[in-house]
């Protein structure tokens, strides 16, 4: 078993004018990410040779105004998701509470539906073509989905399942320390690196190593159908020893699926990681069919 680290999820705080102003990590994830997804976005818009014809599907100067679209639909969506996916019933008797965002609660399904409205609204606005324009987002997403997971290691939150395994993480907490009959310090799957590992670091390094070495981005829909299909892969992977979450589970379903038969189960991450995948197969499939044509 792994103690865990001594790190604050605060890097620093001030007192303004009475009210506390603190950085967190989290939002320092976000904002690295954001702008290493910018760079490498701007990167591959320099780069008409890696594109179909030859020709860039956006002038890098749109690609700061994109970022200011992905934003908003980021923000608004990752918290939508997280109201009407994960607890509907209680933002329903607590509405003002929606807004309440540095509270935490986002979700990332729901931010993913928020970035495709946001880009799709873009895209149109801009005559950018759909299928690359999609590309050229995904290609910049695994970074910050690398950093994000890694914040959430860092303060503590969306643990794993108990486990014995030798990297078990020892996570604080009265919550991470109720793991049932186990007697004792109760060591966790770390989850978030997990998932930082395969969403992050290995699909991130898969659809770079494709877009700039095996001139992927010349079929349009390609790169976006594999981060699709693999984000939703290596999720569904992940929630197999990622604890549920609080509202899914109780006595009856310690492991939180939200649907049950015979004691096979699937927990909402998997569900919505469902539509993902099937959505990546078919622009994989099409981008396919379209090249040999």
């Amino acid at each position: 078993m792994i103690s865990f680290p001594n790190i604050s999820p605060e890097i620093f705080s001030i007192t303004i004018l009475g009210m506390e102003v603190a950085l967190r990590w989290y939002a320092l994830a976000y904002i690295i990410g954001l702008i290493l997804g910018w760079r490498i976005a701007v990167l591959a818009a320099n780069r008409p040779a890696l594109w179909r014809d030859n020709l860039s599907p956006i002038e890098a100067v749109q690609v700061e105004d994109l970022l200011t679209w992905v934003i908003v639909g980021v923000i608004l969506g990752g918290r939508l998701g997280y109201v009407f996916f994960y607890q509907p019933l209680y933002f329903l008797y607590h509405p003002l509470e929606i807004v309440m965002i540095w509270q935490g609660g986002m979700a990332f399904h729901g931010g993913l539906a928020g970035v495709c409205v946001a880009a799709f609204l873009f895209f149109r606005r801009n005559l950018v073509p759909y299928d690359s324009g999609a590309d050229l987002l995904a290609l910049a997403a695994p970074a910050g989905l690398l950093l994000g997971r890694v914040a959430n290691f860092i303060n503590a939150e969306l643990w794993g399942r108990p486990t014995d395994v030798p990297w078990g993480v020892i996570f604080p907490g009265e919550a991470a320390q109720a793991c049932g009959q186990i007697a004792g310090l109760c060591a966790r799957h770390p989850s978030q690196l997990y998932e930082a590992v395969l969403e992050g670091l290995l699909l991130g390094g898969l659809l770079l190593f494709l877009a700039f070495r095996k001139n992927a981005l010349k079929k349009p829909g390609l790169i976006t159908g594999i981060f699709f299909a693999g984000y939703g892969i290596a999720r569904s992977i992940v929630e197999l020893v990622r604890q549920p979450d609080a509202q899914f589970q109780s006595a009856e379903n310690p492991l939180g699926y939200v649907y049950e038969i015979s004691g096979m189960g699937i927990t909402m991450g998997q569900i919505l990681s469902l539509p993902m995948i099937v959505a990546g197969l078919f622009l994989i499939s099409r981008a396919r069919r379209r090249s040999i044509s």
